[in-house]
């Protein structure tokens, strides 16, 4: 049963794989967007754009409020 089932889906075999290569880069994307590391250091730069009159306040504060909100979790309105 297992190698009628093995040449069964053999048709399929590209499919799975493009669909596991995606998987991989959601993994790989989500990771990178939540790493801890990664998010403090955006804050950072946009802290540092702030402090050279680079963007106002107000988009200062917009932009660090959705890096805080991926940083302890909650979820944000996903500008960025």
């Amino acid at each position: 049963m297992g190698l009628l089932r093995g040449l069964l889906g053999l048709p399929l075999a590209p499919l799975r794989g493009v669909v596991w290569v995606g998987e991989q880069l959601q993994d790989q994307a989500h990771a990178r967007l939540y790493d801890p590391v990664a998010v403090r250091r955006q804050i950072d730069e946009v802290e540092r754009a702030y402090e050279q009159g680079e963007i106002s306040e107000a988009d200062r504060d917009a932009r660090q409020e959705v890096l805080l909100a991926r940083l302890t979790g909650r979820p944000g309105d996903g500008r960025g």
